[in-house]
């Protein structure tokens, strides 16, 4: 750029809860830091990634306030235009910022948006979908179908354990073969989840090592003998340590593949994307956002 002047595309819903008090927060720290906000309006999903293509040259990083589902439509354009992301958390689980540290309150994380340091983070691939958090088989795609807005608005987070827990009640298991280092393994499983990240669902964690810039993914898969096993295996999930149980396999590699008998949805950061036979990659370092220091 010319100017001295930093330059930032803006994406934020203004008509959600807090659209309009993230405005007012990130036009105020905006002023303050000497930073220049050129607002894009995007209506749908693919108006964002067309957004950042289409000011790629004229800004100098994208603030974006949503939740996780508006950063993944996001995480493509990001990759290819090399442009730092910084994060306004307006979703209900926020888990990528969390995963990152970045402050919950918007006034907080406007402020760490205009005068933040910049990291790198990696980028999840299945099928040529990217994804930041988790990439899921089983019970998180009928999860994705059973959390409607409705209960999102009336529940908050807590929406995510009480319609994990309607569907685990239904949830039947499904055969598949995971490739992964040169092994192949079978399972017999109700979730396979291949994390980028650490935190996704609402605050549960792919792993508890696990990190968005370690250059690995990590793999689970759950093999439940019934649905009351799940408020039992529930409070390690939130932890990460859901590894150490017997029926839970783990392993963490670069690249997976995933088949299945007959064709299953795949869930990638909340939206049902893709399917299987799934093909799993990462992208080491492949965006960069503005956040605190690992």
């Amino acid at each position: 750029m010319s100017s001295d002047r930093r330059r930032a595309l803006l994406i934020v819903n203004g008509k959600a809860r807090q659209g309009q008090r993230a405005l007012d927060d990130i036009r105020e720290e905006a002023a303050k830091a000497g930073v220049t906000l050129i607002r894009a309006e995007c209506r749908e999903r693919e108006d964002i990634a067309e957004a950042i293509r289409d000011h790629a040259d004229s800004v100098d990083m994208v603030i974006i306030g949503g939740g996780d589902g508006t950063l993944n439509a996001a995480a493509p354009a990001l990759a290819d235009t090399g442009l730092p992301l910084a994060i306004l958390p307006m979703g209900t689980a926020n888990d990528l910022a969390r995963t990152l540290g970045i402050p919950l309150d918007l006034r907080e994380a406007a402020k760490l948006a205009v005068s933040g340091p910049v990291r790198r983070i990696d980028l999840g691939e299945v099928n040529g979908v990217a994804f930041f958090n988790v990439a899921s088989i089983g019970l998180s795609v009928e999860l994705a179908r059973e959390l409607t807005r409705e209960m999102k608005r009336r529940w908050g987070v807590f929406g995510y354990a009480v319609a994990a827990f309607r569907v685990a009640r239904r949830m039947a298991p499904f055969r598949a073969e995971i490739r992964i280092n040169g092994a192949r393994h079978r399972v017999k499983s109700v979730q396979i989840g291949v994390g980028n990240g650490r935190h996704y669902g609402g605050g549960m964690t792919v792993q508890e090592n696990a990190a968005p810039d370690d250059g690995q993914l990590d793999v689970y898969s759950i093999d439940l003998r019934g649905w009351w096993e799940w408020p039992l295996l529930y409070p390690d999930f939130r932890r990460g340590r859901h590894g150490h149980w017997k029926n839970v396999h783990a392993w963490y590699g670069q690249e997976v593949e995933i088949t299945t008998r007959h064709r299953r949805p795949v869930n990638t950061d909340g939206d049902i994307t893709t399917h299987t036979p799934a093909r799993f990659r990462v992208r080491p370092g492949a965006v960069a956002v503005i956040a605190p220091p690992r």
